[in-house]
């Protein structure tokens, strides 16, 4: 079972064939090469990357 890197929730959506939506703290997460890229959706719906708020391995699926 996939995890939020941020809360360590399960509340996780699904939003795209390899894109999910943690529905605690809000932010996006997308599968590559079996790592997680992390986003925060802001206000205007663009994306800003939060990957280098969490290590190589927090990450990993």
């Amino acid at each position: 079972m996939m995890r939020c890197p941020n809360c360590h929730g399960k509340d996780l959506g699904r939003i795209g064939s390899q894109q999910y939506y943690c529905w605690t703290c809000f932010i996006e997460m997308a599968v590559e090469k079996n790592k997680l890229k992390v986003h925060q959706v802001e206000p205007d719906g663009s994306l800003s990357s939060l990957d280098d708020l969490f290590s190589e391995e927090e990450r990993k699926i």
